[in-house]
This record gives structure tokens, sequence and C-alpha cells, in this order.
């Protein structure tokens, strides 16, 4: 397991190099009013939502504010996280809520095995973070895009883990919510919490097991009485209050 995840991390890394490289070479982003940047290189329209931290006039050049990126269920939209924004831009985040899907992607693929067959959505997720990382670093100069903090739900979380195993430097932080495919990185330098529902488990290797929770920073928790698909802002009102406190107990340790 270890070994075929070994070679599809260095399959997505060449295959990210060679986008950032063209990214770069041609230069060719533009900015609208309503939220969407363009990433002219792959003709990409990535919509997003940025929200500045409460203590904004705080952030300098010489002394950065933290970022995160929010990355949403499939099929959800990426403006149904405000819960976590808020919690980010409490405590001195920038946060970019980032929509992964268009309407002209193919389907997210329904087929066993997952960490092959989806990894197509989850490295064009991975290019279109790296893309904002390197456009918005230079728009936003108070803001440290040098060690991310990156929040997922379910396929965004997968995303997230899947960038910061292939760009482990560049993340300290990964909070997910229930995502199921994609193998938390096992990194001592990353801290991640993951917030289980109760109706689904998780592919095999995805969490980790008792001797790797010894050996990582990550936080496992379980709650009961949730469902995978109610975790987001439409969700019941106790579950959101619920994953709003484990994200910001989480936060401020």
């Amino acid at each position: 397991m270890q070994k075929t995840l070994k070679k599809l991390f260095m399959l997505s890394a060449l295959a990210l190099s060679t986008s950032v490289i063209s990214t770069s070479v041609i230069g060719a982003t533009s900015y609208a009013n309503d939220g969407v940047i363009t990433d002219e290189s792959r003709n990409r329209t990535i919509p997003i939502n940025i929200t500045l931290p409460s203590n904004n006039a705080k952030c300098t050049e010489q002394v950065k504010c933290p970022v995160a990126f929010i990355n949403a269920g499939y099929g959800i939209s990426h403006n149904e996280y405000t819960f976590a924004s808020h919690a980010f831009n409490q405590r001195g985040y920038l946060t970019i809520a980032v929509a992964h899907e268009l309407k002209t992607d193919p389907d997210l693929n329904r087929e066993q095995p997952y960490l092959t067959t989806r990894m197509e959505n989850w490295h064009r997720g991975v290019v279109t973070l790296k893309f904002l990382v390197n456009e918005l670093s230079s728009k936003y100069p108070a803001y440290d895009f040098t060690k991310l903090t990156l929040f997922g739900h379910s396929n965004g979380g997968d995303i997230s883990a899947l960038y910061g195993s292939i760009y482990p430097n560049e993340v300290s932080t990964i909070i997910t919510l229930d995502h199921r495919r994609m193998l938390i990185p096992r990194n001592k330098n990353i801290r991640v919490l993951t917030l289980r529902g109760s109706d689904y488990p998780a592919d095999a290797n995805v969490l980790l097991n008792d001797s790797e929770l010894d050996k990582f920073p990550v936080t496992q928790t379980l709650i009961e009485k949730s469902r995978h698909n109610d975790m987001y802002d439409s969700g019941p009102k106790w579950l959101v209050d619920r994953m709003s406190k484990e994200v910001e107990g989480f936060l401020d340790n």
C-alpha cells in the first residue's frame, strides 16, 4: 500500500510541476469583481470567496498573518462553510473558499479503487490550490502563504490530504470533515484534526492506528449521530455548533 501511494504521489507531483511551470511561463491571470480567478493556462475559471481576518490591520509584510484554504465537499457550494471561515477569521486567518468542481468537469468516479480512479479529481484540486497560492501570495503580501492551513469536507478533505502529502513543507495544519478516501499524511510537522461522521467508515489506512497516533500530531474525533452529508452550514444546528467548537478548540491549542 505504501509503495503504491508513493508512486501515485510521485506521478502526481511530476504532473503538478509541469502545470505550475506552464502557468508561470504564460503568466496570464485575470481577476474579476465577482470572486472568480481565471487560470488562462488551463482555460479554467475558479470561483473563490476571500474573507479577511477581523484584525487584518495587524497583518503586515513584516508580521504576516496565516492563511486557510476551505475546500468544499463534492456537490456543495464553497460558500457553505461560513462557520469555519468565522473560526479562522476570528483567529487572524485570511480564508479562501474554493469551488473545485465546475459543470464542465467529469463526474466524480464511483468505481474503486478510489486512490487511482479519483486521483484525477484530487490532482486537479491540488493544481488549483497551487495556482491560487502562487497568484494570491503577491496580491496579499501581508499573509503567509508558505505555511498553509487546509480545511476540507469529504472530497475537499481528500484534496487537502493529497496537497499535504505532495507539498508537506508548505502545510502546517490540515482539518478535515469526514474525508474518507485519501490517507492522512503521516508527518510530524503537520498538525491534523479530522472530525468523523457516524454513518460511513473511512477506507483502509485513511485514518491512523493507535501506534501511529502515538507518533504523529493527529486528532481523530468521532461525532456521535452525525451524518457525512450534514457536515456544512445547512446541517443540523447542534452539529454545526459542535464542529465549530472542535475546530476552534483545535486552533486555540
